[in-house]
């Protein structure tokens, strides 16, 4: 998938401290995450619905 074009955004619960922080973008029907501090590394591409249930496993980790 040609990420070249992907319009990234910081998750609201990132800092600007430098920490861990998570960025996605929607392309089509798929979600991409990656970490905001290695943007040329891997990224998870992923549904919607798969991030819902991997938020919902988070929270209830």
């Amino acid at each position: 998938m040609d990420l070249s074009t992907a319009v990234w955004r910081k998750s609201s619960r990132s800092s600007n401290n430098g920490g861990n922080c998570v960025e996605l973008a929607r392309i089509d029907d798929t979600v991409a995450i990656r970490d905001s501090k290695d943007p040329d590394g891997p990224k998870v591409l992923l549904t919607p619905q798969a991030l819902r249930v991997l938020g919902e496993a988070i929270k209830n980790a």
